[in-house]
Order: C-alpha cells, then sequence, then structure tokens
C-alpha cells in the first residue's frame, strides 16, 4: 500500500536544526509550518521548501508569501 502523501510532507525535520536555522535572507527566526512542509520567515516573506526531512535554504527555491 503507498500513500498519497508526498514524502517532503511526512518527513520531519530535527527539532535541533529547527533550533539553529536562520532565515539566509534576514538572519531572523523561523517558523515550521508542518502542514506546508515549510520553514516561514516573516521578515522575508518567504517561505523555505522541505524535501525529504532537509530544509532547503535557497532563496531562490523559497516561496513568495503575500
Amino acid at each position: 500500500m503507498t500513500s498519497s502523501v508526498p514524502l517532503s510532507l511526512t518527513a520531519e525535520v530535527d527539532p535541533r536544526l529547527l533550533e539553529v536555522l536562520v532565515c539566509p535572507v534576514t538572519h531572523g527566526p523561523l517558523t515550521y509550518d508542518r502542514k506546508a512542509g515549510e520553514l516561514i520567515s516573516k521578515g522575508a516573506k518567504l517561505a523555505y521548501p522541505i524535501r525529504d526531512g532537509v530544509p532547503i535554504m535557497l532563496p531562490e527555491e523559497a516561496r513568495e508569501l503575500g
């Protein structure tokens, strides 16, 4: 049986990693959005994707927030 939920949304990020990560643009804090599988930078208005449990901290890979 295979799951219809993408692996990127089911893979957990190590909580210790979340404590030390900061936005590469603003160097400010990030908020973990578990449902969306993203790390949110309110200061930069960017959402960094998490793929297979690995945060992709490249501004060019981030989604712009409205």
